[in-house]
């Protein structure tokens, strides 16, 4: 905290990473995540100047440790939390903000919509090492009588209070506009996006266009004064097979490609936020596509689901679909736990929901050829042929799962040169040393 503090106390005006990379400064955010990365600090002022690699870091976070997000470096995973209407508090999101620190989340979203969101919130930041994201909506909306009453000046009001806060990144539904909601009527699930649900019912009421997308610039403005990253929302993602890539998503994709060019300009950082769920045959040409037409902008996927019948097991369909997601482009994959389309997740769940996508990352990182990334799956290899049982749950995502599940059949023993699947008689490692020792010995 203190180190962080003393980097920021003298920056004044625009304060953003973009506008520093442009000037050819290497800031301490980008000299941390450098070495983090294996990097040159060279290269991370570069890609971010460029708009590729955003470093999600909030002058008022002074309790962050930066960490980037971008094809430049390794692919990172968000686990959301927060609280509903009909449950938890600030205990309950503390207990999975440590889950989420504990198991290896990159970033985390507060996105509560119940009570007592600001002191959530609150706690949640001044607790949390890595990034936190935000989506403002849902704030402003549990702060009206009637969602249909939300003014743009209340939900400015809002972004600039949570910017004030020390929230790192923020995701805006600016890209919904009125003209798209024709679009929608051959889907099945319509819009699934909370936030882009909220600003169609508004537009359609009010008979006026987006309101974050006509005051854009003062949207810049605020995210200039603290270096908030922006997040363009996919509020137009599709909600299942049916729908995806279909002329909606693309159309809204189209417009977050131009705001990010006009945030660019203002020197302000952008991720843009995919599908969705999405059928494994048409990943990589969203991938692709977004890259294409939001000019390399680090891209954000929930997933994608790759399938719609797994209730309760959704953590899985988006780990097959994110880590291919990862591979062809993806730069940061939102979790999802197995109470996704069910409820509101708890601390076991949350912890699911990141051990599934960590995986999913890690694969994508192997097969992208990132340097370093199977180093780890190596020391695991040789950890398992010596019957390295320490050094094999120190190397897991998850040792706890791992030291549980070994001594729930051989108890504390961790000497043992087998485990309770083959059992001595049958385990290949074992007799792999055998024949090991005979074949050195008829040498």
């Amino acid at each position: 905290m203190t180190l962080r503090t003393a980097w920021v106390k003298d920056r004044t005006g625009v304060v953003t990473q973009m506008h520093y990379a442009r000037q050819g400064q290497i800031t301490p955010e980008m000299a941390y995540v450098a070495t983090r990365e294996g990097l040159l600090p060279e290269a991370v002022r570069d890609e971010i100047a460029v708009g590729r690699l955003v470093i999600p870091a909030n002058l008022r976070h002074v309790e962050l440790e930066p960490a980037a997000v971008g094809n430049a470096v390794t692919c990172k995973i968000n686990a959301n939390i927060g609280n509903s209407a009909l449950s938890s508090g600030a205990v309950e999101e503390l207990e999975k903000l440590s889950v989420c620190l504990r198991y290896g989340a990159d970033t985390v979203m507060d996105l509560s919509t119940g009570s007592d969101i600001h002191a959530i919130r609150e706690a949640i930041l001044r607790h949390c090492p890595v990034p936190v994201g935000t989506v403002p909506i849902y704030e402003a909306i549990e702060g009206v009588d009637d969602p249909l009453h939300l003014s743009a000046d209340d939900l400015l009001g809002v972004i600039e209070r949570q910017a004030e806060q020390g929230v790192d990144y923020m995701t805006v539904h600016v890209g919904v506009l009125r003209e798209m909601m024709p679009l929608i009527e051959r889907r099945i699930t319509k819009i699934v996006s909370r936030g882009g649900a909220l600003t169609a019912q508004w537009m359609l009421h009010h008979g006026k266009q987006n309101p974050l997308y006509e005051r854009f610039d003062d949207l810049l403005a605020i995210c200039r004064r603290f270096d908030v990253t922006l997040s363009l929302g996919d509020g137009l993602r599709p909600g299942c097979l049916h729908d995806a890539t279909d002329a909606a998503q693309l159309a809204e994709l189209r417009v977050l490609g131009e705001l990010a060019e006009r945030a660019w300009a203002q020197d302000v950082q952008v991720m843009i936020e995919g599908p969705g769920h999405v059928p494994m045959h048409q990943i990589q040409f969203n991938m692709e596509e977004q890259q294409r037409l939001c000019h390399g902008a680090p891209f954000y996927v929930l997933g994608p689901l790759v399938t719609d019948i797994a209730p309760g097991y959704d953590h899985i369909t988006t780990a097959i679909g994110g880590a291919l997601a990862g591979f062809y482009g993806a730069a940061m994959i939102c979790y999802v736990t197995p109470k996704e389309h069910l409820g509101l997740p708890n601390a076991d769940d949350v912890r699911q929901g990141i051990i599934a996508a960590k995986l999913a990352a890690h694969a994508a990182d192997i097969a992208r050829g990132k340097p370093g990334a199977r180093d780890r799956d190596d020391a695991m290899a040789r950890a398992r042929y010596n019957f390295d049982w320490e050094a094999q749950f120190a190397l897991a995502l998850d040792p706890d799962r791992a030291r549980e599940y070994r001594r729930e059949t051989l108890g504390l023993d961790c000497s043992s040169e087998y485990c309770s699947m083959c059992g001595p008689k049958f385990c290949a490692m074992r007799l792999s040393h055998e024949v090991a020792r005979w074949d050195a010995a008829a040498k």
